[in-house]
C-alpha cells in the first residue's frame, strides 16, 4: 500500500501491508522520503549560495603516510581538488592531524570564507604538508567541532582521511570525541592504502552520519574528495529529524535507513514529546531520496478494529516538512494477514545482507571457515535475489561462487587484503527494489 502526503515540501510514501492476524503485533513499513528539486527545499539552510556552509578538511600527517611517500603527496592533491570545488561563501579550514591536531589552514584555527584569494592561499599551506607523528582521530574530531561550533553556519560537514589505526589514543577518547561532535557536523571517512581499520572508521561515519569507504589506490583519492565535496555543496537542508509518533501502549521497536545504506537510528532515539521521539538524517540535497523501516509494536485489538499505528514526520528545527501514517487493521483473512509487502520484505533482505558480509568476513580472520562460508554463502544469495549486483561483484573476490541462486560458495584461499577491506566498507551499500 502507497499513502503518498505532502505537508510541505519533502514528500513521503508509505508502504506497508497493514493487515494483522488476530493477536498480531508487529507492523512493519517502509517509508520513502524525497526531497524537492534543487532550489527549492524550504527549511533553515536552503540556497544555492556558500553563506550557510562550512566545510573543514582533516588530513592524517602521521608518519606512515610516507610510506609510500605517493600518499602523502596524492592526499595533498586530493585536499586541493576538494577546495577547488568549494563554493564562493563557504567557510572552510583544512585541519592536519598527527597525535595532535594542527590548523593548517587558516593558521589561526578560524573558518575563512572561500574565494579566489583564499583558495589560492590554502592551496600553498595544503603543499606545505609533511608527514611525521602518530594517529589520535579523536583530538581531530575535536578540534574540528571547536572549530565548527565558533562558527554561525547550519550545513557543517567534514573530510576525515587516514591510512592507519587509531593508536595514539583509547576508544573511549575517541568516543568522547565523537559524543562531542554529534549533532555539531558529518563527517565523510576515507581509508587510503590497507592498514587502516573499518570498523574504526565506520564507529566515526556512523556516529557522525557521514559514509566510510576505501581508497586502495593513492591515486583515486582527488577524484574521491572530488566527488564528496560536490556532494555536500548540493546539500540544502540541513539538521532534518524523521519523528515518529505512536499512541499510548505501543512502542518504536527499530528505525532503520534501509536506502541508500544501512543505518540503524534506533539507538538514537530523542524524546521529542509524548510518544513521540526523533532520529537523526542529517542535511538532504535537493531531489534526494532514502528510505527507512519502521516497526511498531502495537497492542492486539479484535478481529476488524483499526489503529493508526505510528504518524512518521520530517521535521527541520520547527517545521514539519512532511508526514505520512502507518495503520494496522486486525483481520482473519489468512490471504491478506499473511502477505509481505514487497518492498518490506526486500529491505528485511538487505540489512541481513549487510549484517552476514560482516558477520562472514569476522568469522573468515577468526579462521572459522565453516561459518564463514555458511555466511557469505547467504550473502550471495541474498545479493543474487536482490539485485544487488556492485556486492554480488565484491563477494566474487571473496569467494568462489558455484550456485548463486542456492548460496553454495567456496571461499577463496588468497584474497587481497583491499577487496576483503571494500568488502566491509561497502556492505552496508543497498538497492532499490526493481519493480
Amino acid at each position: 500500500m502507497s499513502s503518498p502526503t505532502s505537508p510541505s515540501d519533502f514528500t513521503l510514501e508509505v508502504f506497508q501491508n497493514e493487515y494483522l492476524p488476530e493477536g498480531g503485533r508487529e507492523v512493519n513499513a517502509i517509508v520513502t522520503v524525497t526531497a524537492p528539486a534543487a532550489g527549492q527545499a524550504g527549511g533553515p539552510a536552503a540556497g544555492a549560495d556558500g553563506a550557510h556552509r562550512a566545510e573543514i578538511i582533516i588530513v592524517d600527517c602521521s608518519g606512515s603516510m610516507d610510506y609510500p611517500h605517493s600518499k602523502i603527496v596524492q592526499a595533498r592533491a586530493a585536499t586541493t581538488a576538494a577546495i577547488d570545488v568549494l563554493r564562493d561563501g563557504v567557510a572552510f579550514a583544512v585541519i592536519a592531524g598527527t597525535d595532535t591536531a594542527k590548523p593548517v589552514f587558516p593558521a589561526d584555527g578560524s573558518l575563512v570564507p572561500a574565494s579566489a584569494a583564499t583558495r589560492q592561499d590554502a592551496r600553498w599551506a595544503v603543499s606545505q604538508l609533511r608527514a611525521g607523528g602518530g594517529t589520535a582521530m579523536g583530538t581531530w574530531l575535536a578540534l574540528a567541532g571547536r572549530m565548527f561550533a565558533a562558527t554561525p553556519t547550519s550545513l557543517r560537514h567534514a573530510i576525515l582521511l587516514t591510512d592507519g589505526k587509531n593508536e595514539h589514543e583509547s576508544p573511549d577518547q575517541l568516543g568522547q570525541a565523537l559524543a562531542a561532535c554529534e549533532g555539531v557536523f558529518s563527517c565523510d571517512c576515507r581509508g587510503v592504502g590497507t592498514d587502516w581499520v573499518v570498523a574504526e572508521l565506520r564507529r566515526i561515519s556512523t556516529a557522525l552520519l557521514g559514509s566510510v569507504d576505501i581508497v586502495a589506490d593513492p591515486a583515486g583519492l582527488a577524484a574521491d574528495f572530488e566527488t564528496m565535496m560536490q556532494a555536500a555543496m548540493g546539500k540544502q537542508v540541513a539538521d532534518v529529524m524523521l519523528r515518529v509518533w505512536t499512541p499510548q501502549h505501543a512502542q518504536v521497536k527499530f528505525v532503520r535507513q534501509v536506502a541508500p545504506a544501512v543505518d540503524d537510528l534506533t539507538g538514537r532515539r530523542a524524546q521529542s514529546g509524548p510518544q513521540a521521539g526523533d532520529y537523526p538524517t542529517g542535511a538532504w540535497a535537493g531531489g534526494e531520496s532514502r528510505d527507512y523501516h519502521v516497526c511498531v509494536q502495537v497492542t492486539a485489538a479484535a478481529v476488524g478494529q483499526e489503529m493508526l499505528a505510528a504518524r512518521v514526520s520530517l521535521v527541520a528545527g520547527t517545521e514539519v516538512l512532511g508526514q505520512g501514517l502507518v495503520r494496522a487493521v486486525w483481520t482473519d483473512d489468512e490471504a491478506l494477514s499473511t502477505r509481505i509487502n514487497p518492498n518490506v520484505a526486500h529491505y528485511t533482505g538487505q540489512a541481513e545482507l549487510a549484517q552476514v558480509i560482516q558477520d562472514g568476513l569476522e568469522a573468515r580472520k577468526r579462521g572459522d571457515e565453516e561459518e564463514a562460508t555458511a555466511k557469505l554463502g547467504r550473502a550471495v544469495k541474498l545479493a543474487e535475489e536482490s539485485g544487488n549486483e556492485d556486492t554480488a561483484k565484491l563477494l566474487a573476490k571473496v569467494v568462489d561462487v558455484v550456485d548463486a541462486a542456492a548460496g553454495t560458495v567456496r571461499l577463496k584461499r588468497a584474497v587481497a587484503e583491499a577487496d576483503e577491506m571494500a568488502l566491509d566498507t561497502r556492505s552496508t551499500k543497498t538497492v532499490r527494489r526493481k519493480n
